[in-house]
């Protein structure tokens, strides 16, 4: 009987996991199909009209008919002599980046940096909105390369963190002119990482040989699947210290003023405790400098929208999970340190 049991849990669980992967790739296949229907180009949403027209909606609700009238007839009026004035609003450009390990926003961000160069002045400015906990360091370099653009051309550049900038989130946002960040936004972890799982010794119990041929002494060095020596090791350490002093390199031209041997170790700051160490210019959260732009500029929010293959959406959607499992455990470690 308990060998009948066995066997049966055995069999409840191998439908299970095949249950689970085929309503995983349902889903995967679904995600992708939705956005098929996305156009590639750019979108651009004038901010002011929405902030507006969400205003307008409460003050109907709200205000009294005859009030509301009043009101409607005297925005009415100040927008006919607004269109007759010949004063000329400043400008800002407003584009979000959320970053995974890759940057794979990076393509959108290019087109969305070319366009903003192409119509604005120096008298205007782009925002940032950035979340980003880091990841791949080239890719995250190319993305910091696109907002070193907008620095060449000296174009005011802010860079808001409303949750996270850390690692190459943090090689982005540190090109900015100003960064902002929220009270409880995570800044910093200005270091580099590389994590290897090693199969050999399992590979050596089933009886799996491993072979790697290579022209060059480093042409590969701590791998998966062979043996690793401490030579191999070494190497590695070698190159994450060469990154990790371009990185530096990268911060230190941009914000001169930091201390590189206090900050440049790897620990990621608090918003409030990321201003007192100079990652940031100031406490605030994307809602509240957008809110104060408002007044007085004209705010564009840029969306360059790109659209893949099937074959791509699939497999963006595949990495999708990955990144939220990666992610995760950054929300995990920082979760687990806030009071219950």
């Amino acid at each position: 009987m308990t060998a009948f049991f066995a066997e049966y849990g055995l069999f409840l669980l191998k439908t299970v996991t095949i249950v689970v992967a085929f309503v995983v790739i349902i889903g995967v296949i679904a995600s992708a199909s939705r956005k098929s229907g996305v156009h590639e180009g750019l979108e651009v949403e004038h901010l002011n009209k929405k902030y507006h027209a969400l205003a307008n909606s409460l003050k109907h609700a709200v205000m009294k008919k005859s009030d509301w009238k009043k009101e409607a007839k005297a925005e009415k009026a100040r927008d006919k002599a607004q269109a007759k004035s010949e004063e000329v609003r400043r400008r800002a450009f407003v584009i979000n980046f959320k970053g995974d390990l890759k940057a794979s926003a990076v393509p959108s961000l290019r087109e969305e940096v070319s366009a903003v160069l192409e119509v604005a002045t120096t008298d205007d400015q782009v925002v940032i909105c950035l979340e980003n906990y880091g990841g791949v360091v080239h890719e995250h370099g190319l993305a910091a390369s696109q907002l070193v653009r907008i620095r060449d051309k000296e174009i005011p550049l802010t860079v808001v963190v409303d949750k996270v900038a850390a690692s190459g989130g943090y090689l982005m946002a540190c090109v900015a002119n100003k960064i902002l960040a929220a009270p409880f936004a995570i800044l910093g972890s200005i270091g580099v990482i590389a994590q290897i799982p090693n199969f050999s010794r399992l590979m050596d119990k089933r009886g799996i040989d491993f072979e790697q041929v290579t022209a060059g002494k480093y042409k590969r060095n701590v791998t998966m699947f062979g043996k690793n020596t401490d030579e191999d090791r070494a190497k590695l350490k070698e190159e994450l210290e060469d990154v990790h002093a371009l990185f530096k390199d990268a911060v230190a031209r941009y914000r001169p003023n930091l201390d590189l041997d206090r900050i440049a170790t790897g620990e990621h700051w608090y918003g409030t405790r990321a201003l007192e160490m100079g990652l940031a210019d100031e406490l605030k959260t994307s809602d509240e400098l957008l809110a104060e732009l408002a007044k007085d500029h004209d705010l564009y929010r840029l969306s360059y929208k790109i659209k893949l293959p099937l074959q791509k959406r699939l497999m963006a959607s595949a990495d999708a999970v990955f990144e939220r499992v990666e992610s995760s455990g950054w929300r995990r470690r920082f979760e687990s340190r806030l009071p219950r």
